[in-house]
């Protein structure tokens, strides 16, 4: 809750090297996601949009998470999160390298809320593919 409350990063990011926008049609979710990449490390990231709690803190951490990685690495976050969230409510998960994002690991037992929960990070691997 203290992400949505209070999200970190949340800001145009005016220097961005990447960006891309994520809406979610069945809810009203959006987010636009804001990336500066030097030579394969993510030197800043930031975010703006509206929805849910689940989105807005999802957002704010995944900010987090993947600020001062490299691309590679902050893919495999991806992955890993992305197993996480879609495993269903009795699958199991490798929480390695996930911290902080563990904490949203319950919204796989609500399906509904899944693309809440992942609008972001569809979001940001999009961005990432630009590249």
């Amino acid at each position: 809750m203290d992400h949505n409350r209070k999200p970190r990063n949340f800001r145009k990011l005016e220097n961005a090297s990447q960006s891309s926008n994520g809406f979610n049609p069945f809810c009203g979710d959006s987010v636009d996601i804001y990336l500066e990449i030097e030579k394969e490390l993510i030197t800043d990231v930031s975010f703006q949009g509206s929805g849910c709690a689940i989105s807005q803190a999802s957002a704010s951490m995944m900010t987090e998470s993947i600020k001062g990685k490299t691309v590679a690495g902050a893919k495999e976050i991806f992955d890993a999160f992305h197993k996480m969230i879609t495993r269903g409510p009795d699958g199991h998960f490798d929480s390695a390298g996930l911290d902080d994002l563990e904490v949203l690991s319950g919204v796989s037992e609500y399906p509904v809320r899944i693309k809440c929960a992942t609008l972001s990070w569809h979001t940001l691997k999009a961005a990432l593919e630009q590249r």
